[in-house]
């Protein structure tokens, strides 16, 4: 009875090692990542087309690869996520749910620059490291002081509304535009700071803003807005705008006929349904971002976004979107563990290669961004950055 015994527990351990070498070990761990974005709301239109398909190319990726690779083995992304409806509140109870329910191991940046704000302290309170990807803000230096967690990608406020005013400088310095300029922007965080950073700045680089509004998120109708603006016969046209109004904007500056030489929208400017929607009409348009779209690196990311996610990024925050989940799984592989502490550490002290170049922080803050693009020929060039290769010049605006 005995020998039948042991003779059994030989056969299991051989027919076990049989199995394992007919079947290779399973990851050793899987991770948790959460995300939380509009699905829904006024920013529905922004995050499915910059944040949501990056999540999806990212996690695909990783996952195809075997997982992130930590000391332990490859762990494969196990992916939670919530929509935040374009609502603050929402998303903070989101962020903390994500933390303390699901209790993910690491948290993805929300979409928006007030989003990013209101969450701050929930991620702060747990360790998470906040790579933020679409918030910009002249607050960066305060906030990374207050957040030892928080990093910021995208740049300044003052950087952004300085650049468009250098743009706009060159072409009056050589006589294409007058100094007229009509400025609106939309009222939430954003749109608010954009404007008055842009105020002083304008007036330095010698122009006269000569009519200055705001308009709530969301609003259905903007003829109002751009009826004022033409009305004052301006030389140039100024919109801190986020995507549903950027899109708003344009169709009633083409329909009314606000033929200016110089016209910027802010968010989605950069959008491919942007281009795709005004066509020929889009030629000359400036907006937030841009990048250089003829680089290899860049060309790849478009062919692999197009493959997995059946749609084109868009011409700036995509790719630093897709650059901020990089970073974050190069430093937890750096690091070889979940520990979100060190994480913070590795990422604080590093430099990433990405997408959108080679990324460093100083004191959390990523210096090199592209900060005005323009469509020329059917694609979003960079024409003003911090500090990155390829810009292009910026050419006048031909009427609609």
């Amino acid at each position: 009875m005995l020998y039948k015994k042991y003779k059994l527990t030989v056969v299991s351990i051989l027919a076990a090692g049989l199995f394992l070498s007919f079947f290779p070990a399973v990851n050793a761990d899987t991770i948790k990542i959460g995300a939380s974005a509009p699905k829904t709301g006024p920013l529905a239109g922004g995050s499915t087309v910059t944040f949501w398909p990056n999540v999806k190319l990212w996690v695909k990726q990783v996952n195809d690869s075997g997982g992130i690779k930590l000391k332990s083995g490859k762990a494969k992304i196990e992916l939670i996520e919530y929509d935040d409806r374009t609502n603050p509140g929402e998303a903070i109870k989101n962020i903390q749910r994500l933390a303390t329910q699901d209790k993910v191991d690491f948290i993805l940046a929300p979409y928006g620059t007030g989003f990013n704000l209101a969450t701050a302290p929930i991620f702060a309170k747990f360790n998470y490291p906040l790579i933020t990807h679409t918030a910009i803000t002249d607050k960066v230096e305060a906030l990374t002081k207050r957040y030892s967690n928080i990093f910021f990608t995208l740049g300044t406020t003052t950087d952004f509304a300085g650049s468009v005013a250098t743009v706009l400088g060159k072409m009056k310095a050589a006589g294409t535009i007058g100094n007229k300029v009509a400025m609106v922007n939309v009222a939430d965080a954003f749109g608010i700071e954009l404007a008055n950073a842009a105020r002083p700045i304008f007036k330095k680089a010698g122009f006269d803003i000569i009519y200055d509004k705001s308009y709530p998120l969301g609003s259905p109708d903007l003829s109002p807005i751009i009826r004022g603006a033409k009305g004052v016969k301006p030389d140039a046209f100024v919109a801190w705008s986020y995507p549903p109004d950027t899109f708003g904007l344009t169709a009633q500056a083409k329909v009314q006929g606000l033929n200016v030489k110089a016209y910027y929208t802010a968010v989605a400017t950069a959008f491919p349904a942007f281009g795709g929607k005004f066509g020929k009409s889009a030629e000359g348009i400036l907006g937030a971002g841009g990048i250089n779209p003829d680089t290899k690196a860049m060309k790849d990311y478009f062919a692999s976004h197009k493959a997995v996610t059946g749609k084109t990024p868009d011409y700036w925050a995509s790719g630093m979107v897709y650059a901020t989940f990089q970073i974050l799984r190069t430093a937890i592989e750096a690091v070889g563990t979940k520990d979100r502490k060190a994480v913070t550490a590795y990422v604080k002290s590093n430099t990433f290669n990405t997408v959108m170049g080679k990324i460093s922080f100083t004191n959390q803050i990523n210096k090199k961004y592209w900060t005005v693009g323009q469509w020329q020929n059917g694609k979003f060039y960079g024409v003003s950055s911090t500090g990155r290769s390829g810009e292009k010049a910026a050419k006048v605006k031909p009427k609609w």
